[in-house]
């Protein structure tokens, strides 16, 4: 048994993150456009573009508080 074999440890199960999505602004033409992509691209699994959405989401163009 080698080093690396012999200190392995088995794998933890995290819980998923439950952190809540971003809601588009009303009336905002970008973030209407983000919430449109992110729409399409959960459609299609593409969890990527889903996260990138929500990023860009939260720190889109000042204006909003």
């Amino acid at each position: 048994m080698d080093e690396l074999t012999r200190n392995r440890t088995t794998p933890i199960d995290l819980p998923p993150h439950l952190e809540r999505e971003p809601t588009p602004v009303e009336d905002c033409a970008g973030c209407a456009e983000l919430a449109n992509v992110r729409v399409r691209a959960r459609a299609v699994g593409d969890m990527t573009t889903v996260t990138d959405c929500n990023v860009l989401m939260k720190r889109h163009p000042e204006g909003h508080q």
